[in-house]
């Protein structure tokens, strides 16, 4: 069930178009995902109330790098994709190797775009793609106390390791 869910961007292309031919509304998210906590959780079943099939698009191992830097992160891009693609609000996940998903949007045309509420509007990469073509951008509720960076923050200040 968990590996059915994880596909490959053109894969995902003529999934996503099937599925609007039947009239869904299709949502997209993304993230590093690096160590899942409720936070991620709650931010995704939120997201998914929004339509009907939510699509998560993870950072490859080399994309997180760019990101978060060279010691990040912790947890592989298979491994992370799988344990989203375990969560029952997701649908379908995928994993891309770029720094941002706008390639990804342009792809895909999902109705929904949703970032955290800690994004700026302006700052969310393909908000412009959506609008053009009448797609809406929504926040979802940032839980903030939880995040990758306080937990290893926390395992570091522990001295657990």
């Amino acid at each position: 069930m968990i590996k059915a869910k994880i596909k490959r961007a053109e894969k995902l292309k003529d999934i996503v178009a099937k599925l609007k031919t039947q009239g869904k509304k299709i949502v997209f998210t993304n993230g590093c995902f690096d160590i899942i906590h409720y936070g991620h959780v709650k931010y995704l079943e939120e997201a998914r109330e929004k339509g009907d099939i939510l699509i998560v698009a993870v950072n490859s191992t080399a994309s997180v790098k760019r990101i978060k830097g060279s010691s990040r992160p912790i947890i592989s891009e298979r491994d992370r994709a799988g344990v989203i693609a375990a969560l029952q609000s997701v649908d379908f996940v995928t994993v891309f190797n770029e720094s941002t998903p706008l390639n990804l949007i342009k792809k895909l045309k999902p109705d929904i775009l949703i970032k955290g509420s800690d994004w700026k509007t302006g700052s969310i990469v393909g908000a412009d793609i959506l609008k053009k073509y009448g797609g809406k951008v929504l926040k979802a509720k940032f839980l903030k106390d939880y995040s990758t960076s306080k937990i290893i923050e926390k395992i570091v200040k522990k001295n657990i390791l």
